[in-house]
């Protein structure tokens, strides 16, 4: 078992910047890559970023790349994501996630481990 725990997630206005952290525990969890999803009121769960835990390779959806970041601290077992210049379009319940497929767009389906989600709401 995998456990995912993500924190940081609160209400800020257009244009600021937010810190996410999603601390593992676990066994194996090294072996897995670690990903962000979000997931707006009556929308599916959107990819948004992925890393392997080694921090060499990253991909981000389009729509956020250039504004957020996916990191990983190996000596803390965390994995965070820098969002900045955040749009209301942004405002979403963001998730957490260990998956086995490649380091590219991850699809929901081969999530092995998810977290419980942090709220993160973005005001105009």
């Amino acid at each position: 078992q995998v456990q995912l725990v993500e924190s940081g997630g609160q209400v800020v206005q257009a244009g600021d910047s937010l810190s996410l952290s999603c601390a593992a525990s676990g066994r194996s969890f090294s072996n897995y890559a670690m990903a962000w999803f979000r997931q707006a009121p009556g929308k599916e769960r959107e990819f948004v970023a992925t890393i392997t835990w080694n921090g060499v390779f990253t991909y981000y959806s389009d729509s956020v790349k250039g504004r957020f970041t996916i990191s990983s601290d190996n000596a803390k077992n965390t994995v965070y994501l820098q969002m900045n210049s955040l749009k209301p379009e942004d405002t979403a319940v963001y998730y957490c996630a260990a998956h086995t497929g490649p380091v590219g767009f991850v699809r929901p389906t081969i999530v092995r481990y998810w977290g419980q989600g942090t709220q993160v709401t973005v005001s105009s």
